[in-house]
């Protein structure tokens, strides 16, 4: 049976459609699940896209933070639900602080919409447990508040744990020591600013998300949330 992933729709996501399109393409279900709603019940995983949540003011995140879906979020990722936090999703993800650190605009305070190459530093997340470390995967990347920052005691624990899971390869944005895609303790939860519901089909250009998306279902095919 196909796993089910939700896909958390805040006002001024963009990228939702993008998301069910990519998991249908690998064989998961997907459905939209909104803001307002306050259960994540049937469902194997969940994904927060791209987009502007909330137009992004005060900050990208900050108040789609106290949407109600996001206690659900919360229970979910530490009953050990795999969680995936998509551009403005990775965003979300560290103002609910379920992730470290946070995304500043980036180098130049340039808008990057682009091909980029990003490497897997470790295996040991949801996202990247069916890549190998070294790998190179081209995937394209949109955003305005994409350079990751934390301080260095923060840095030093993520990288001690393997928690940076993708590096860029040619840092795009300036974020902190090339991090494109952070996990969790538990590597049940990621954040990552690339876009590889972008990159499923040759036809986008690239088929190198697929990596990282078939990864992330077959660890919601295998998770024992409760």
């Amino acid at each position: 049976m196909a796993v089910t992933v939700g896909v958390v729709v805040f006002p001024g996501t963009n990228c939702e459609h993008d998301a069910i399109a990519a998991v249908r393409a690998l064989g998961g279900d997907a459905r939209l699940v909104f803001h307002t709603e306050d259960t994540l019940a049937g469902l194997d995983a969940v994904i927060l896209p791209g987009g502007f949540a909330h137009g992004d003011y005060l900050r990208p995140g900050a108040i789609a933070r106290f949407s109600p879906i996001m206690d659900s979020v919360s229970s979910f990722a530490a009953s050990g639900g795999p969680v995936v936090g998509i551009c403005n999703g990775f965003q979300v993800l560290c103002e609910a602080h379920l992730l470290p650190g946070a995304l500043q605009k980036n180098r130049g305070l340039t808008f990057l919409c682009q091909p980029s190459s990003i490497e897997v530093t470790s295996t040991s997340s949801v996202l990247t447990a069916g890549a190998e470390v070294g790998q190179v995967l081209r995937v394209p990347i949109n955003h305005f508040s994409g350079s990751y920052t934390c301080d260095l005691d923060t840095l030093r624990e993520l990288e001690d744990q393997g928690r940076v899971v993708l590096r860029y390869v040619d840092n795009p944005n300036g974020s902190v020591a090339s991090v494109a895609g952070i996990s969790n303790e538990a590597g049940n939860v990621v954040g990552l600013m690339p876009h590889p519901e972008r990159a499923v089909s040759s036809l986008l250009g690239s088929e190198d998300g697929a990596v990282l998306l078939r990864s992330f279902l077959d660890a919601a095919a295998t998770a024992n949330v409760g």
